[in-house]
């Protein structure tokens, strides 16, 4: 019976390491993943996803290292380092902890980063660099504080476009022999120090002041613009009016004189067409010389002086009623 369980319990034995080298030599890698596969030390071939065979032994899977984000039951963040076998070829995320730079006018602020990657070479990400998680983060944070120091305080705050740009174009060359490729970058906070807070909030308080200042001062300059154009323009209009009375008064004037006249030159002509010309112009001689005797009587005078020829002109009267007579 011994004799017996012997070869059984050797049997079984290596059914047991068949199964395990079976098990170690077979694998099934899940989708965007691989492998960097190691025959005798060397590197042999990355396998992509799918079902894939190992020589056991012979072959070995080269691990990876990764910073990962571990979040504690407390709900506490922290980045820690793990191996794996597989090689995530999907975008990744690194969130890193808030970095100190110092910006070109010497100002310390804090900035938090995230990083987007891919790895593209399998290979390269394995044996290119070490810790592959611990020098991107180095070179993230290289990277800012280059970018940041060439930067005022004012430049920072307002361009985080290009700060994102030119990092991601730093990173990328930096990394690039690392099989990786930087997706893009973003960053998170911008965190100046309480008291470069404080001096920005009077800033922005004088700053807000001077445009209400200016502001008012404006209103006040366009109402007295407004004021003086509406009292030059209504200058410009009384004296278009004075001008325009004294236009139409003058033409009434004038066809008052001119229908006084019309009406002389109607009753001389009549009058010449019955008396003759020579009468009529002593009449109009005489009718003028009354009109005038009329005028001096009209002023504080109390003694008048006649000429001589006056009495003359006076006694042609009654001759040019006569002629008007039937």
């Amino acid at each position: 019976m011994p004799g017996i369980l012997i070869p059984i319990l050797l049997v079984g034995v290596v059914i047991i390491v068949v199964a395990i080298l079976a098990r170690r030599s077979l694998l099934i890698i899940p989708q965007a993943n691989a492998i960097v596969v190691e025959r005798l030390g060397k590197f042999n071939r990355v396998s992509p996803s799918g079902m894939r065979f190992v020589i056991p032994v012979i072959e070995l899977i080269r691990p990876i290292s990764y910073r990962v984000m571990d979040v504690d039951v407390d709900g506490t963040r922290r980045i820690v380092n793990k191996l794996s076998e597989w090689i995530d070829l999907r975008e990744q995320v690194l969130d890193f902890p808030k970095q100190s730079v110092i910006t070109k006018d010497n100002v310390t602020m804090g900035i938090d980063a995230v990083l987007y990657y891919l790895i593209r070479e399998p290979e390269k990400a394995v044996y290119g660099i070490s810790n592959l998680g611990d020098a991107i983060e180095k070179v993230v944070q290289t990277s800012l504080r280059n970018v940041v120091g060439q930067l005022t305080l004012d430049e920072t705050l307002t361009s985080r476009e290009t700060i994102n740009s030119q990092l991601r174009i730093s990173l990328d060359e930096a990394t690039v022999s690392w099989g990786v490729h930087v997706v893009r970058v973003e960053l998170q906070e911008i965190s100046p120090s309480e008291e470069i807070r404080q001096r920005m909030e009077l800033q922005m308080t004088a700053e807000r002041e001077k445009r209400a200042e200016i502001l008012r001062a404006e209103g006040k300059k366009q109402a007295a613009v407004l004021e003086a154009e509406g009292a030059a323009t209504a200058e410009i209009r009384k004296a278009e009016a004075v001008k325009q009375a004294k236009i139409l008064e003058a033409e009434g004037v004038g066809t008052a004189r001119l229908t006084i006249a019309q009406a002389e030159a109607d009753a001389l002509a009549s009058i010449e067409a019955k008396i003759g010309k020579q009468k009529a112009i002593e009449y109009l001689v005489t009718l003028k010389y009354l009109e005038s005797l009329q005028q001096m009587a009209n002023g504080q005078a109390t003694k008048l002086f006649l000429s001589f020829e006056a009495s003359g002109i006076l006694g042609a009267l009654g001759g040019i009623r006569e002629m008007f007579n039937p």
